[in-house]
């Protein structure tokens, strides 16, 4: 099975397009929704969390988990990689969100000068400046950190119009660095649920970056490449989905964020 993992529900929209990408196989989806959100967290509590969620779903059996979160993934993903994994499960594999984003900005800007909205762990964590220059050392990378969007967006608050004056508190703040910059990161997978909010208020020769549809194809780019994990992974066309909060709210969004009503299981991570 391929599993993901994210702090809470903004994952889903990137499930949400690796199944219609590729819908025979099965797939796990784990939300920590009952400790959401992880972007005002420590990096060690941070690891922590990432490493119990991704263990789970292991033990539930999947072969491959996507860490479906700009925050884990900046945060946690090369911890789980070099320590967790060689330790614990030599044989699996975890993959993150960054690098597949920030290859698909570098594609897009032409002026070179590109901004990144996500989570305070995520922005602190400068994982968007340390894949973007690498791959052109001479990009600028603005940043813009939106503490308030998760909070709003996972109180299913998302017609409130006070999203919709943070949303457009954080474009001004970010634009106002730079006149610069042609391409824009929605760098937390919750945001694809308000992108429309984002393009109200960023100017429309900006490109905008949402995940789902890249992550999908790098999913499938990967599997082509790694035989080895892609046979071992049931085409079954199961889905199973998984939360540490079991709540009437909770399950609304789980259905708001995939697009279709599903079962969710409670459970419990140690």
């Amino acid at each position: 099975m391929l599993g993901f993992f994210d702090s809470g529900l903004g994952g889903l929209t990137v499930l949400k397009e690796v199944v219609k990408l590729l819908p025979s196989y099965s797939y796990l989806y784990l939300g920590d929704n009952a400790r959401t959100p992880y972007g005002s967290h420590s990096h060690e509590v941070i690891y922590r969390f990432t490493r119990q969620g991704v263990t789970e779903l292991f033990k539930r059996g999947a072969e491959l988990v996507i860490l479906a979160c700009n925050t884990t993934s900046a945060v946690a993903l090369r911890r789980i990689q070099q320590e967790f994994l060689p330790k614990y499960f030599p044989e699996k594999r975890v993959l993150g969100i960054i690098i597949p984003t920030a290859e698909e900005i570098v594609s897009l800007t032409k002026t070179k000068e590109v901004g990144v909205f996500g989570t305070e762990a995520t922005i602190h964590a400068f994982a968007y400046p340390k894949e973007i220059t690498k791959l052109v050392s001479s990009a600028k990378v603005h940043q813009q950190a939106c503490p308030l969007l998760v909070p709003i967006i996972e109180a299913g608050e998302i017609e409130w119009e006070g999203l919709e004056l943070a949303v457009k508190k954080y474009v001004g703040e970010l634009l106002q660095k730079s006149r610069g910059i042609d391409a824009v990161i929605l760098g937390c997978t919750h945001y694809a649920l308000i992108e429309d909010i984002f393009k109200k208020f960023i100017p429309s020769p900006v490109s905008i970056i949402s995940q789902g549809p890249i992550i999908a194809k790098k999913v499938a780019e990967y599997l082509l490449r790694h035989p080895e994990i892609e046979s071992k992974v049931k085409r079954e066309k199961q889905r199973a989905f998984f939360t540490t909060e079991d709540s009437w709210r909770v399950r609304n969004l789980f259905k708001l964020f995939y697009g279709s009503p599903m079962e969710v299981e409670k459970i419990n991570l140690r």
